[in-house]
């Protein structure tokens, strides 16, 4: 019971966190290119959003939130990784899934012109660039992924999952829902 609700801790965890960092990446997009922050949505039962106005770039702006919910989460795994951490294989999911997650939404977005897909189409971003940044994150976040499960306790070569592991990142998730329940502006 305990690996299960440890499984689904994790993929909560990764899509609320993947949110997070996707968003940091237009907050900070939209700071460097002198835009204001009006607000960041980030609910649980929502897709996250982040309003910018006044940006001289909103290109910049735009791409800041995929390129940094993709690079962010590579940079953690491999800190984890270099610092040989027993829990790398966390962040390395983390990782994997926010490349898929990133990749997926621009690649498949760019038809329907959904969400930031369709912000950087109406602002000039050629239609080939989505996909481009498709072809290179969904591979990645693959490959990151691959042969993984057993650091999950599944599969032929499962091992078990330490109790602090599961407990830590039930707990995460809990406070990240709590937090985003709390602090979120609508």
């Amino acid at each position: 019971m305990l690996r299960y609700l440890f499984l689904i801790a994790l993929l909560l965890t990764s899509w609320l966190w993947m949110q997070i960092l996707h968003e940091l990446g237009h907050v900070l997009g939209g700071w460097a290119t002198g835009g204001e922050v009006e607000r960041v949505i980030l609910q649980p039962l929502a897709i996250s959003r982040t309003d910018v106005q006044g940006s001289r770039q909103p290109l910049v702006v735009i791409w800041a939130g995929p390129i940094a919910g993709c690079l962010l989460p590579m940079l953690l795994w491999t800190i984890a990784t270099v610092a040989k951490w027993s829990g790398a294989f966390l962040l390395r999911f983390f990782a994997g899934f926010c490349l898929l997650a990133n990749g997926l939404y621009l690649a498949a977005g760019s038809f329907d012109g959904v969400g930031d897909c369709g912000d950087l189409l109406r602002h000039g971003a050629p239609i080939w660039t989505l996909w481009l940044f498709g072809v290179f994150t969904i591979p990645v976040g693959f490959y990151l992924l691959h042969n993984q499960g057993q650091h999950f306790g599944l599969g032929r070569r499962a091992k078990t999952i330490s109790p602090a592991f599961s407990y830590g990142v039930i707990l995460f998730a809990a406070v990240t829902l709590l937090f985003e329940c709390l602090c979120s502006s609508t």
